[in-house]
């Protein structure tokens, strides 16, 4: 029998699945070798009684997947973070419909504000794509320093912070709801080919970024361990 899922509105009655949706987003980020700002049992559980969260749940109320929303910049600009589903839940389709769902309470609760992501997963950037996000360089983000000291916490801060803050392993995606007012807002955005839905695009794209800046970064880290081992044999 097919598992049947309820996606809501996470309430404070969800709080007793914080620990678990905490655990479950580090060990993914493990798996995938990359990076992510870790948050505590506490900061999810405030979420969920702020009202500024989602959950997916099975009918036996077993926790499947979740999602919440952080505001920066003076309410300007919105973040959906810490999108997760469980391995146990994975394979139908939650990860898409949990991404819509508080795209859609993100909508609701600051209808002005730019929605933007950084993310690693080419999943991610798919279903970011098909709900109008584009691809943006770092600038176009939140200058808030309390949404960037969040990043303190990754494995790739080091490049985030020789980059000067624009660019890093992420890809930096926005939804302006001006586009959908037919407004022409300046922005920066790829314009030889933009992002379809064919998540192979979306793959090489990450792992082109990462041969990159990882290459980079590991030619620096060489060239400044050999000045230090010339300084010490002076």
């Amino acid at each position: 029998m097919k598992t049947q899922f309820t996606i809501r509105e996470a309430q404070a009655a969800d709080l007793s699945y914080a620990q678990e949706i905490v655990v479950e987003i580090e060990e993914s980020a493990k798996i995938r070798g990359t990076g992510i700002a870790k948050r505590t049992p506490e900061y999810v559980s405030g979420k969920m009684s702020e009202g500024k969260a989602v959950i997916a749940l099975t009918t036996d109320g077993e926790w499947a997947g979740f999602c919440y929303i952080e505001a920066w910049g003076h309410n300007r600009f919105v973040a959906n973070s810490g999108l997760i589903v469980s391995r146990k839940f994975r394979g139908h389709g939650l990860a898409k419909k949990i991404k819509a769902a508080t795209f859609n309470l993100s909508r609701k609760k600051f209808p002005d504000a730019k929605i933007f992501g950084l993310t690693t997963g080419a999943a991610v950037m798919k279903i970011n794509s098909e709900l109008g996000y584009k691809p943006v360089v770092y600038s176009e983000l939140t200058n808030d320093e309390k949404f960037w000291n969040g990043c303190q916490s990754c494995v790739n801060y080091d490049i985030l912070q020789s980059k000067d803050r624009q660019a890093c392993i992420c890809t930096a995606m926005l939804y302006n709801p001006a586009w959908e007012q037919d407004q022409k807002p300046k922005r920066t955005q790829w314009k030889s080919r933009e992002l379809d839905e064919d998540l192979s695009l979306f793959e090489r794209w990450i792992n082109f970024k990462k041969s990159i800046l990882l290459k980079r970064e590991a030619k620096k880290n060489k060239k400044q361990n050999g000045k230090e081992k010339g300084s010490l044999s002076l």
